[in-house]
């Protein structure tokens, strides 16, 4: 699933790009990828809508228009965004295609079809898709030890199980859970409750660094985004421990290992995490 940095990487190419760009026609092929409001009302309300900006919040992507509308997606699984020309053929599990003012397409390809669109009315709340339950932003000063000991230090659950909580920290995933730990040299598997102030600090201080990081390591320019079909932007070679099961650890050279929590492959080291 495209975490935080992927998100934010779809983000960045498309803001510039789409802004000021009118849909002109909308195509829906999977109706069931819409999940708010009807087809016929979706077609009809965001046809002539004019972009006015991309944001991010946590893994959403939200494209708002010069009307007040709002369009919120979220990629889920599979999910990818691709820019075309008409002309181009449609790839297999593309559900909707948006054509551009400028001649080009705007398209939703996700061959599992788990990734949803929630079309916002400017008077409405977006209670919905639920945006409005996540927790802090990596990088919102607020997000700090206090706040993460309130929310977990009585936990029995696995400390990653709880970075990944999207009610509490937004944005972080299966992949970077597993970095964060591994910089903030803390096991996975640990329960939340066993963790120290001193670890809490640690980690309220790696997370906002661990995301900028590779943030700004999968940035990538507008024609990359094209030529990979909106999916290659996860740099993936500077992972220190997510895929890399017995792999030699990059700080004492011993093999990864890996376990299973809340049913997510979960990669560290036995060595350097404690």
């Amino acid at each position: 699933m495209p975490e935080l940095p992927e998100v934010q990487t779809i983000v960045d190419v498309l803001s510039p790009y789409l802004k000021n760009k009118k849909i002109i026609f909308v195509r829906v092929f999977s109706p069931d990828v819409i999940a708010r409001p009807d087809l016929y009302e979706f077609d009809s309300s965001i046809t002539n809508q004019v972009f006015s900006s991309v944001t991010r919040r946590g893994k959403f992507i939200i494209f708002s228009f010069n009307s007040g509308k709002r369009l919120t997606l979220h990629l889920r699984m599979t999910g990818a965004l691709t820019l075309n020309r008409p002309t181009d053929t449609i790839e297999p599990h593309t559900h909707v295609t948006f054509l551009l003012d400028n001649g080009e397409e705007l398209r939703y390809n996700d061959w599992r079809r788990f990734g949803r669109f929630w079309l916002i009315d400017s008077s409405e709340e977006d209670t919905f898709s639920g945006v409005d339950s996540l927790g802090y932003e990596p990088f919102d000063e607020s997000l700090n030890a206090d706040y993460l000991i309130k929310a977990f230090g009585k936990s029995s659950r696995a400390i990653k199980t709880c970075l990944m909580d999207q009610k509490i920290i937004a944005g972080i995933g299966n992949i970077y859970s597993d970095e964060i730990l591994f910089s903030s040299r803390i096991l996975p598997e640990r329960p939340s409750s066993s963790l120290t102030t001193d670890e809490w600090e640690t980690l309220s201080k790696k997370i906002p660094v661990v995301m900028s990081f590779f943030v700004e390591k999968n940035r990538v320019s507008i024609n990359d985004f094209r030529l990979s079909n909106g999916r290659e932007y996860r740099n993936s070679r500077f992972f220190n421990v997510y895929g890399r099961n017995g792999c030699p650890c990059n700080k004492c050279g011993l093999p990864l290992d890996s376990c299973s929590i809340s049913g997510r492959t979960s990669v560290f080291c036995r060595n350097c995490q404690k």
